[in-house]
């Protein structure tokens, strides 16, 4: 398979079930032989760098600070931005597709990025804002759906 990129958005505060299921997208991506890019921060994005990471992946981080201390402990490559939320951007067109897991408006920030790019998202318990976003059932749904978007 080509190397493919694949951005998990969600909130930095997420526990519980969003946690769970972005570390298992995660685990499944990097199984499949992609490459995890996050906003490289806690919650969503710490979660599925972690299940990245635990499959023997590879993360990436696009950072909203200046200091690489600032990245989640499993982010192989820390991408420094400067650039707060305006880094969604870079999130968006890093990524070959998005899974969007639960969230908030930086989450949405970037599901309007991407479908104003054309880029496909799939969501696993996120916003409902346009008809083209594809709702997944679960992780692995996720994933294969994530995949299927950008053969």
């Amino acid at each position: 398979m080509e190397k493919v990129v694949i951005g998990i958005i969600g909130s930095a505060l997420a526990s519980g079930k969003p946690y769970e299921d972005a570390m298992e997208v995660g685990r499944l991506a990097a199984e499949k032989g992609a490459t995890v890019l996050t906003g490289g921060l806690g919650g969503v994005m710490e979660a599925a760098c972690r299940g990245a990471k635990e499959a023997g992946g590879q993360t990436i981080g696009i950072l909203p600070g200046f200091d690489t201390r600032d990245a989640n402990r499993y982010i192989d490559i820390p991408i420094i931005t400067g650039f707060n939320h305006a880094r969604n951007i870079i999130v968006v067109r890093s990524s070959d597709v998005l899974i969007a897991v639960a969230g908030e408006y930086g989450t949405l920030s970037e599901i309007a990025f991407a479908l104003k790019l054309g880029k496909p998202v799939i969501s696993l318990g996120s916003w409902d804002v346009d008809e083209s976003i594809k709702k997944a059932g679960g992780p692995a749904q996720a994933v294969d759906m994530a995949l299927e978007a950008i053969r």
